[in-house]
């Protein structure tokens, strides 16, 4: 059960779209650009919204499992993530992410968790707050690009900025050359115990106020394996009527997760 809850909260973080309406004109990168000119263009992309609503279906493998969920998927920016999972029609699981917490609860188990974000961190491999998911869903970089330290360099048609911190932590952002709209990132580890996490958006959609990935695909090596898909069914924006309901249901009992 701990393999399905961990699908359930990291596809939250996840998000994909197959139609090909309004997608977004993409460039091979030829002439270089400098770190600033590469960061101011990422941060140019409108990404304007109070509340985000997303209709997905989700595929999860890892640890030789695999698990297919529906979700609705809604993001209050800056403040809230809240996520109801069901399979074939029937409610599994709701998750809450906010500031300073992650929450779950499991119908099927009759548990529930409340912790911090070192559930998702151990999972996915790398450190996560609240800002790097929200960052994941609408297609930003992880990290607020302009406190980093980064090298600029051109590679396979993209766009590149590479760092490194002092913990043997490796980062890389590589970007599309129109809009300088993120195609990769890559957070590795190369210490005692290696891991890595990488996120590719294989296409992007404009909307009225924001642009958003068309896809997500996130690959995380640690000890496992684990692979995200997520695919896109409808997304509405400043919905005035979305809700944020979030109460664990009566009978359930609390599980501590180390």
């Amino acid at each position: 059960m701990k393999k399905i809850t961990a699908a359930l909260l990291l596809i939250t973080v996840l998000v994909s779209c197959k139609s090909k309406q309004g997608l977004v004109s993409e460039k091979n990168a030829e002439k270089e650009k400098s770190v600033k000119e590469i960061v101011k263009g990422h941060y140019e992309n409108p990404l304007e919204f109070d509340n985000l609503q997303i209709r997905a279906g989700a595929h999860y493998e890892g640890g030789g499992d695999s698990y297919n969920f529906t979700l609705d998927i809604r993001v209050k920016k800056d403040e809230m993530i809240w996520v109801n999972a069901t399979v074939m029609g029937f409610p599994v699981a709701k998750a809450l992410i906010t500031k300073d917490k992650v929450s779950y609860y499991v119908n099927t188990q009759k548990e529930y968790f409340e912790g911090d974000f070192q559930i998702l961190s151990d999972w996915l491999g790398t450190d996560l707050d609240y800002d790097k998911v929200q960052n994941i869903i609408t297609g930003r970089a992880m990290d607020n690009l302009a406190d980093g330290k980064y090298k600029a360099s051109l590679e396979e048609g993209l766009y590149k900025l590479q760092g490194k911190e002092d913990n043997d932590v490796f980062k890389e952002f590589l970007f599309e050359a129109a809009n300088l709209l993120l195609k990769k990132q890559v957070i590795e580890y190369k210490g005692y115990e290696p891991q890595k996490l990488t996120v590719n958006y294989p296409g992007f959609r404009k909307h009225e106020k924001s642009i958003m990935p068309t896809g997500v695909m996130v690959e995380a090596e640690k000890a496992d394996k684990v692979y995200i898909e997520i695919e896109y069914k409808n997304v509405t924006f400043d919905n005035e009527d979305l809700r944020f309901t979030y109460k664990v249901p009566q009978g359930m009992n609390r599980i501590f997760i180390e």
